[in-house]
C-alpha cells in the first residue's frame, strides 16, 4: 500500500511513501505522518492511498501521529479548494486547517495524579483526624486531582499515600483536560418565545435542513404572519446546492435566539455546528449563551471553543474534544471555520460583514466566504448573519444566490435607539478650538449619570495622542519603519508605531538639535486621552477602558465585560471591541466620540465600512426597558454613510453605494486581486512591479488597463470553482483572453514604507476570479524574483492599504 503525503515544506508537490507493516490499518487520508526527506525527518499529512506507485524504490514511513487521522476528508477537501482560489501552496493551506499545537510530533495531553475513593471493605482501619477530613471530601467527589485534595484538605502528598496504603483510595495518572471556562458558573436557560419575523426565519432554516435540497432562493414573509404556513416555490428535483442564508435583522432583533433555536434542530437531527465570531471580545459573552442553552436537556453536548487567546493546552484539549466528538458545538474566530466537526449541519457566521473575518497571512482566506463553500462540501445549511450586511452578502441577495431572512422589528417591541448627529464644526467655533465632547453629549452622559443608567463612548483609536508635533520648527515625531507618525501614549510615557510596534521615550523638547522647544505639543486623540478627560468632568463616575492596549490577556475579556454586566462601571470607553455583539439592558446612551475617522482612508469600501460601524455600535443602546439615544459626533454631518446610519437605513445606503461600485467596477461588481510587492529598495520594488505586469498581460492575452467592451455573463462570477484536484494547471496563455480584466498601477501602497519595507501594488479587478487564480498560479511559478523583493497574492482584500 501506498500513501500519498503532502509535505510541511512548500514544495508544491506531493510524494509517495510506502506504508511499513507496522503501520498497516494505522494510516488512512488525513492522516499525519512523519517521512523521511532527503537527510532529514518531515511532517506531513497523507493526502491519498493507493495501490501502487509510478515511482520505484519507495521509501517507508517513519511514524504516525495521533490514534485517528486528523484531518478529515471534508476538510482535506477545502483546504484543497483554499490552495487552488487564493493561490497558495496546498503545504500551506493544509498546515492551516490545524492548530500548531495539534500538528506537533509529541502527544499533547497533559497527565495528573487523580485520587479517587475506593469502596468500603471490611472494617476501617483507625484513622487521624487529618485523613478522615481527606475521606470527607473524597466522599463528596467521589475523584479529584491531588493538588486539589492537598489545598482544600491543607495537607501533603504523604498523608494520601498512607490512606493508599491502607487500601482506602487509589492515586492513578489521567489525563487531565484544560478548559479555559472550567471556573465560570453558568446558569441554565431555555427557549425563548420568539416573535412573527423570528418564528418566520427559524422555520425556512429548519426547513431547509429537513429537506436535503435547495429551495427557493427568495423567501417572503406571508401576510399571515408567524401562523400562516411558509411558501416556497421548490427548485428543480436535480438542483442539490445547499442554500445558504442571509439573516439582514437590525440590532437587538433577536438573531442570536434563532441561531439557538437552528442550532437545537441541527443537533436533534444527529448533526453539529460552527458558530464563528469576528471578534474575541465576543466569545466570552457568545460562550456563556451556548453553554447555558446546550448544558442540560435532551440535546446537551460540550461546546468548545477556538480562538487565539486560548492556550496552547487549551487549544490542544478543545481541538481533540470536537474531534472526538464529545463536542458538536463550535464557536471561534476564523479558523474555527477547520473545525473537525461530523457530520456538520449548520454553519453560523455572525456578524458576517466584519473584516476581521480575513487572515493577513498566507492562506489568505476569507472565513464567510470559506463558510459558504465548506457548507456546500458537507451539505450543511449557512446562516450569514448581520445588521449591516457587507456589499458582496446583499449583492448575493439579489442576484439569487443567497435566500434573505429579515428581521426589521427589534425583540420584544423594543424601540431602535434615536440618533442625534452633532456637528463639530459648530461646536468647534462655539468654543474657540476642537473639544472632545460637545455640550450635548455632556448633558446626556450626566443625566444618565443621575438616573443610574450606563453609558458607552465609542472612539476606534487608542492611545493618548495620534501625533507629536513642534509648533516652531514643525518637526512631526515619525516611525523610523513606517511611514506614519508616532502615537502618544500617556500612562506609559512613550510614542509607538501601531504598525511595527516601534516605542520610544517620549520626548519633553522638540527632538531637533537646531530647535529644542520645550512648546512640543500633542494632536488629535485616542482613547487614553477620552478617559482621562472624563475622569476630570465626571469624577464621581465609575469609568472602564477597552482598548488592545489592556486587554492583554483572556481574563481582561471577561473582567471588564463582567463588571460593566454587574452594574460596577457607569461608562465604558472603547475602540471597536464594544462596537458589536454585546448586549447589556443597561445601556442607554452610546456617544461616538469622532465619526470621521474612518471616512478619509483611501479605500473604496470607506463608507460602508463608516456605516456599519456607526449602525454597529449605535445598537448598543436601549436594549432594556429604557429607550436609548445616540450622539455622533462628526465634522461631515451630512456625509451619506452617516445620514443613512443615522436613520438605520440600510436598503438606502446599498443602492446608492452599489450604483458607484458598478460605475467603477468595483466588488461586488466585479472581484479584487491584489500583489504587493516588498522590498528595502524602492527602485528596485518599482522596477519589479513593472515587470509583473507585463508578464500578467502577456499571460492575460493581450494589452490590458482598461475595461474591454465585450460583457461577460454574470454567470462567471461564481463563488465556488468546486474541482476535486488541488493541482493548479496552467491554463493556455493567450488561448481565450480575459477581456474583462482591468490591472491598476503599478502604484505605491497608500501607507508606502511598512515594517522598513518599500511596498507597491497591482490591482486586478475581472468578473472571472477562478481563472485569474490560476493564471497567478501560474505567473508565481514561472517568474524569479531577486531575493530582496517579495511578492503576495491576496485574492479578494478587504483592506487596500
Amino acid at each position: 500500500m501506498v500513501a500519498r503525503v503532502t509535505l510541511e515544506i512548500a514544495l508544491r508537490r506531493e510524494f509517495d511513501y510506502a506504508i511499513p507493516p507496522e503501520l498497516a490499518g494505522r494510516v488512512e487520508v488525513g492522516t499525519r505522518v512523519k517521512v523521511p526527506f532527503g537527510h532529514r525527518q518531515v511532517m506531513g499529512c497523507v493526502t491519498a492511498l493507493t495501490e501502487q506507485s509510478t515511482h520505484t524504490n519507495l521509501r517507508h514511513l517513519t511514524g504516525v501521529v495521533g490514534k485517528q487521522s486528523l484531518v478529515t476528508p471534508r476538510v482535506l477537501q477545502l483546504a484543497r479548494w483554499i490552495a487552488e482560489y487564493y493561490c497558495c501552496a496546498p503545504e500551506t493551506a493544509l498546515k492551516s486547517v490545524l492548530p500548531e499545537v495539534v500538528r506537533r510530533e509529541q502527544d499533547g495531553w497533559r497527565e495528573r495524579l487523580f485520587v479517587r475513593l475506593l469502596p468500603a471493605t471490611g472494617e476501617t482501619p483507625k484513622l487521624t483526624k487529618r485523613q478522615q477530613e481527606i475521606l470527607s471530601l473524597l466522599e463528596e467527589r467521589r475523584e479529584m486531582p491531588l493538588q486539589e485534595l492537598l489545598e482544600l484538605a491543607e495537607t501533603t502528598a504523604e498523608t494520601v499515600r498512607r490512606l493508599e496504603d491502607k487500601h482506602l483510595v487509589l492515586i492513578t495518572n489521567q489525563v487531565s483536560e484544560r478548559d479555559p471556562y472550567a471556573k465560570d458558573v453558568i446558569s441554565r436557560t431555555e427557549s425563548l418565545t420568539m416573535n412573527a419575523e423570528q418564528a418566520l426565519a427559524l422555520a425556512v432554516i429548519c426547513k431547509r435542513m429537513d429537506t436535503g435540497r435547495c429551495e427557493s432562493k427568495r423567501v417572503k414573509e406571508c401576510e399571515g404572519g408567524a401562523g400562516e404556513s411558509v411558501t416556497l416555490t421548490p427548485s428543480p428535483p436535480h438542483t442539490l446546492t445547499p442554500a445558504t442564508f442571509l439573516l439582514h435583522g437590525v440590532t437587538g432583533s433577536g438573531k442570536t435566539e434563532v441561531y439557538l433555536q437552528a442550532i437545537a434542530h441541527a443537533l436533534a437531527q444527529g448533526k453539529g455546528a460552527i458558530v464563528l465570531v469576528p471578534e474575541i471580545a465576543l466569545t466570552p459573552q457568545t460562550v456563556e449563551r451556548f453553554k447555558a442553552r446546550f448544558s442540560h436537556g435532551p440535546l446537551q453536548t460540550q461546546v468548545a471553543v477556538l480562538h487565539s487567546h486560548l492556550s496552547s493546552g487549551e487549544r490542544h484539549d478543545e481541538w481533540h474534544k470536537i474531534r472526538q466528538g464529545r463536542a458538536r458545538i463550535v464557536i471561534g474566530a476564523r479558523s474555527a471555520i477547520f473545525a473537525p466537526v461530523e457530520p456538520l449541519g449548520l454553519i453560523i457566521v455572525d456578524e458576517e460583514h466584519e473584516h476581521s473575518y480575513k487572515q493577513e497571512e498566507a492562506p489568505r482566506y476569507h472565513a464567510r466566504d470559506v463558510a459558504v463553500v465548506r457548507g456546500q462540501m458537507d451539505s450543511a445549511v449557512v446562516v450569514l448573519g448581520s445588521a449591516t450586511p457587507s456589499m458582496e452578502s446583499f449583492y448575493n441577495v439579489q442576484r439569487g444566490k443567497y435566500a434573505l431572512l429579515e428581521l426589521k422589528l427589534r425583540a420584544d417591541d423594543k424601540k431602535m435607539p434615536i440618533v442625534r448627529v452633532v456637528d463639530m464644526r459648530q461646536a468647534a467655533r462655539k468654543e474657540k478650538g476642537t473639544p472632545i465632547f460637545s455640550e450635548e453629549l455632556k448633558e446626556a452622559i450626566t443625566k444618565r449619570l443621575e438616573r443610574r443608567e450606563q453609558t458607552m463612548l465609542f472612539l476606534n483609536r487608542r492611545g493618548y495622542s495620534s501625533s507629536l508635533q513642534c509648533p516652531q520648527c514643525g518637526f512631526v515625531a515619525e516611525c523610523p519603519n513606517c511611514s506614519v507618525a508616532l502615537t502618544y501614549h500617556r500612562k506609559a510615557q512613550k510614542i509607538c508605531c501601531h504598525i511595527c510596534g516601534h516605542e520610544a521615550p517620549a520626548p519633553t523638547a522638540c527632538p531637533e538639535p537646531k530647535c529644542r522647544s520645550a512648546a512640543i505639543r500633542y494632536a488629535g486623540l485616542g482613547t487614553e486621552r477620552v478617559e482621562e478627560t472624563l475622569t476630570k468632568l465626571f469624577p464621581r463616575a465609575r469609568i472602564a477602558r477597552m482598548d488592545s492596549d489592556l486587554m492583554k490577556r483572556k481574563e481582561d475579556y471577561r473582567r471588564v465585560l463582567g463588571d460593566f454586566k454587574a452594574g460596577k462601571t457607569d461608562i465604558l470607553v472603547g475602540t471597536q471591541m464594544i462596537a458589536k455583539g454585546l448586549h447589556f439592558e443597561n445601556v442607554t446612551l452610546v456617544g461616538v466620540i469622532h465619526a470621521d475617522l474612518s471616512l478619509h482612508i483611501p479605500d473604496f469600501r470607506a463608507g460602508e465600512r463608516t456605516f456599519q460601524l456607526l449602525t454597529q455600535v449605535s445598537g448598543r443602546a436601549g436594549r432594556g426597558e429604557v429607550e436609548g439615544e445616540v450622539f455622533v459626533q462628526s465634522f461631515t454631518p451630512f456625509h451619506p454613510a452617516i445620514q443613512y446610519a443615522r436613520r438605520h437605513d440600510f436598503i438606502g445606503f446599498y443602492e446608492q453605494e452599489i450604483e458607484f461600485r458598478e460605475q467603477l467596477n468595483y466588488p461586488p461588481a466585479s472581484r479584487l486581486a491584489m500583489l504587493t510587492f516588498k522590498g528595502r529598495n524602492e527602485e528596485k520594488v518599482k522596477l519589479m512591479a513593472e515587470y509583473v505586469t507585463r508578464e500578467l498581460e502577456a499571460l492575460a492575452g493581450g494589452k490590458l488597463g482598461k475595461r474591454e467592451s465585450e460583457t461577460v455573463s454574470t454567470d462567471t462570477l461564481e463563488l465556488l470553482p468546486l474541482s476535486p484536484s488541488p493541482t493548479l494547471s496552467p491554463a493556455p496563455a493567450a488561448a481565450t483572453p480575459l477581456r474583462d480584466l482591468i490591472l491598476s498601477g503599478p502604484a505605491p501602497a497608500p501607507l508606502l514604507r511598512a515594517e522598513t519595507f518599500y511596498r507597491y501594488q497591482l490591482m486586478l479587478r475581472t468578473k472571472q476570479m477562478p481563472r485569474v487564480s490560476k493564471m497567478l498560479a501560474t505567473l508565481l511559478e514561472q517568474i524569479e524574483l531577486p531575493e530582496d523583493v517579495t511578492l503576495t497574492v491576496d485574492i479578494d482584500p478587504v483592506s487596500l492599504m
